[in-house]
């Protein structure tokens, strides 16, 4: 209770104008100032989303979310690997980060039709999305938070006779979690984009599926139905990411 009075303190005025947004388009769209196609009034988005409670969640809300579990699980496992070996290696690094800076320049608008031509329309192809478009940001958070060490404090350590996998235990993975848990909250936003630009350039379920769909009806508010589930998804998953990040750093300053 008392950090949920915390978060409203602090967010108070962006929930104030948020629900003063919505009614303001609720009028507007009731007095027929706006039209109905071009934005949706609220309660008419929130219907949508009662009535298609099933096929919303259940089907196309579920196909996302394994989506976005598989890539980014993926893409942060993978990435801090690679971080971890460009941290060890020189060569790894003069071979890989320039590639991994490049594959960012690519518009991944042109690589998705090239990820169905070889995975087809299953589900890795929304799953190669998902882990290009969030893995630069984890890896290249990770490898930045391990060279941010002070070299007064691994000098130190080496005069007390510590192996450098001890320093990299004891240093620099505690010294890399405030960088790697920043790369780690924008991936896990730009995951469930990916998820969703994959299924809206191919798919037969999911949220970017439906919302394509919807679009191709003319019906405002189920495209505005699907951006609000993910909009609400997103906030959930940034939220658990920052909750994770307080635990884990406040239990190694408890540790240590």
């Amino acid at each position: 209770m008392k950090q949920i009075k915390n978060w409203f303190k602090q967010y108070y005025l962006f929930l104030f104008f948020s629900l003063a947004l919505l009614i303001g388009i609720e009028g507007l769209v009731r007095k027929e100032v706006v039209p109905n196609f071009i934005i949706p009034a609220p309660t008419g988005v929130i219907q949508t989303i009662v009535e298609n409670w099933d096929s919303l969640l259940v089907k196309h809300l579920s196909a996302t979310m394994l989506e976005f579990i598989i890539g980014f699980s993926i893409a942060v496992v993978g990435g801090v690997a690679l971080s971890i070996s460009m941290f060890f290696s020189k060569t790894i690094e003069q071979v890989l980060y320039p590639a991994i800076v490049v594959s960012q320049m690519i518009p991944i608008i042109v690589l998705s039709p090239i990820f169905i031509l070889w995975f087809g329309y299953s589900i890795w192809s929304k799953v190669a999305v998902t882990v290009l478009i969030c893995f630069f940001s984890i890896v290249v958070s990770t490898y930045d938070g391990f060279k941010s060490c002070d070299r007064e404090y691994i000098d130190l350590l080496r005069s007390m006779g510590a192996t450098k996998l001890q320093i990299f235990k004891k240093l620099h993975i505690p010294m890399c979690l405030p960088s790697f848990f920043t790369g780690f909250k924008m991936a896990i936003v730009y995951a469930l984009v990916g998820a969703t630009i994959g299924e809206w350039l191919g798919a037969s379920q999911g949220l970017g599926y439906y919302s394509r769909r919807m679009s191709g009806n003319l019906n405002a508010e189920g495209v505005f139905a699907a951006i609000t589930i993910l909009t609400i998804v997103g906030i959930l998953l940034f939220a658990l990411a920052s909750w994770l990040e307080k635990r884990l750093i406040n239990k190694w300053k408890i540790e240590n």
